[in-house]
């Protein structure tokens, strides 16, 4: 039987530097328990929503999924510069999965115009 739990994160705002860690399960460490091998945690991610709250001007959202502060070509995930008009959103649903060593990275072109947030399921690997 499956004992994933949910979670939500956010809202956190997106600032323009594109290689902002916004999500990661890693633990750094998994010494303490007796009697049993700790695992590393990942998530199920199953929608994000990215909120234009500023005051006159559209943005852009931009994230990726690899290697902490990574943004490099072929790990763009869900939206690449994709326009949030102005006091509107953008969501997406699927299933994905994000190990310990995934990282959802990313940012917009307008310093804390957009607001990220999104909710899934936490499980243990192994």
């Amino acid at each position: 039987m499956a004992a994933n739990k949910t979670f939500n994160f956010g809202p956190v705002a997106l600032t323009n530097t594109l290689t902002t860690n916004i999500l990661n399960t890693n633990i750094t460490s998994l010494a303490g328990p007796v009697g049993f091998t700790a695992t590393q945690l990942f998530i199920i991610l199953r929608h994000i929503r990215i909120v234009n709250k500023h005051a006159s001007i559209a943005a852009k959202a931009s994230l990726w999924k690899g290697a902490t502060g990574g943004n490099v070509a072929g790990t763009e995930f869900i939206w690449f510069q994709t326009a949030v008009a102005l006091g509107s959103f953008i969501e997406a649903y699927g299933i994905w999965r994000l190990d310990s060593t995934d990282f959802l990275v990313g940012g917009s072109d307008t310093a804390t115009a957009l607001t990220i947030e999104g909710e899934g399921e936490i499980g243990v690997s192994g």
